[in-house]
């Protein structure tokens, strides 16, 4: 039998849980609202309306794996549709736009990994510190407005494509299946992925192997922010404008999904494909809850009672496990 033979049933099981979760999510709506719920359409709607959480729970799995967490991926998300705006604003292509989204999400990733190592704070408290940071930022850039730019190809990132079309679901979602491949390789293939886990699960004992623990944060976190600005170009071409105010709270529903997807709050544990799932739980439950006429209020009692559990079935695991 391989070396790696545990590791590979691991992951496998881990992902029973929120594979699980979503059958039940659908079987439950869908036997509540059999026609609009379980339509093609609806279900191409939800998949697509999954695309923002999904590519911001892919980096906040990242950084929860290491052992920390990120509060500023709601700011960073605006702050990343104000750079889009601003450059397509300025005349300048598309890819640029792209481009400079990435960047915006990169250097919040980067300034909060700083933070982190360089200060020696608690991720939970300088990220809550760079959360009102990105946002006042946003502000700013926008002059308190919202942006508007002209029409680009981005649009298209998140619109549904033709009835005729060979594909179901919009370019977003495609990218959002290449991303989690490429890092479920990275965390399992490469050198960063492997000191990531080490980190998460016991920061004293990576660093006396030798880990350099700074610098795997900084770019954990430098990472996870480009894929922040990935979520914000979503958000964008979802919209077509840049809001300095879009993407409050949100960092609670990219959060639950890497939860919900079998990510520990305590580090050390995770699976980007447990993380997207976990964002197709969010969405299914927030659009059957709309379906069934759950007002919004109680969906939000619905929803915060379901991280409650995520996370205690979190530390359940940890002491069993």
């Amino acid at each position: 039998m391989s070396k790696a033979w545990p590791d590979w049933m691991r992951r496998k099981r881990e992902m029973l849980g929120p594979i699980v979760g979503l059958v039940l999510v659908c079987a439950v709506f869908g036997a509540l609202e059999p026609e609009r719920f379980l339509s093609l359409h609806n279900i191409k709607t939800v998949t697509n309306q999954s695309v923002i959480v999904a590519l911001g729970a892919i980096g906040m799995t990242l950084v929860m794996i290491g052992g920390g967490i990120d509060l500023a991926v709601g700011s960073v998300i605006a702050f990343g549709t104000v750079v889009a705006a601003l450059v397509l604003r300025q005349g300048y292509a598309p890819a640029l736009a792209i481009l400079a989204a990435m960047f915006a999400g990169g250097v919040a990733g980067f300034c909060n990994g700083a933070l982190v190592t360089g200060l020696r704070l608690m991720p939970f408290i300088a990220t809550l510190g760079t959360l009102e940071i990105f946002r006042g930022a946003a502000q700013i850039l926008a002059g308190e407005q919202k942006i508007d730019a002209p029409a680009s190809w981005l649009s298209q990132i998140m619109a549904p494509p033709p009835p005729d079309s060979w594909s179901l679901f919009s370019p977003g979602v495609w990218f959002v299946v290449l991303a989690a491949g490429g890092t479920t390789w990275l965390l399992h293939r490469t050198v960063l992925g492997r000191h990531a886990f080490a980190i998460g699960s016991n920061e004293d004992a990576a660093r006396l192997c030798g880990i350099p623990v700074a610098r795997r944060k900084i770019q954990i976190y430098t990472l996870a922010g480009i894929f922040t600005g990935l979520a914000a170009l979503a958000q964008f071409a979802r919209l077509g404008v840049g809001d300095p105010t879009v993407a409050i709270g949100k960092e609670l529903d990219i959060i639950a999904a890497v939860v919900i997807g079998g990510g520990s709050l305590a580090g050390g544990r995770g699976s980007i494909a447990g993380a997207v799932i976990g964002a197709l739980i969010m969405s299914f439950l927030r659009n059957g809850c709309t379906r069934v006429g759950v007002s919004s209020p109680l969906q939000k009692i619905v929803i915060g009672g379901i991280i409650i559990i995520a996370v205690a079935l979190d530390r359940w695991r940890q002491k069993s496990g």
